[in-house]
């Protein structure tokens, strides 16, 4: 069971094209939008569509491999872990982010 902590598997869509950052010679950084499908029927028996978006961030080669794979609408699986953090913006308020930390990412169209 050791492996499973904090492991996160997720299969969506990419709302928008990878942005990808060098951040040097071998290092990249890609942020990408991930939108993951749930449906469900209510107390009435109608069926109810909900859509949850993610921001799965990937690094290095995994950073390359979606930028030269991977486009808006692209059905993948992720497999990652989240992290949370927090950060101050210029106004001074704290901002909250949660995010997926890719490990590896599966094309499935």
């Amino acid at each position: 069971m050791k492996n499973l902590r904090n492991s996160v598997t997720l299969i969506g869509r990419l709302g928008a094209n990878p942005e990808v950052k060098e951040l040097g010679k071998e290092k990249a950084v890609a942020k990408i939008s991930l939108a993951t499908d749930d449906s469900y029927k209510n107390a009435k028996g109608e069926k109810v569509q909900s859509t949850q978006w993610h921001t799965v961030v990937a690094w290095n080669r995994q950073a390359k491999f979606a930028e030269k794979y991977l486009t808006k609408g692209s059905q993948i699986a992720i497999e990652g872990k989240l992290v949370h953090r927090m950060y101050e913006d210029s106004k001074g308020e704290k901002k909250y982010i949660t995010e997926v930390i890719a490990n590896e990412f599966l094309m499935l169209s």
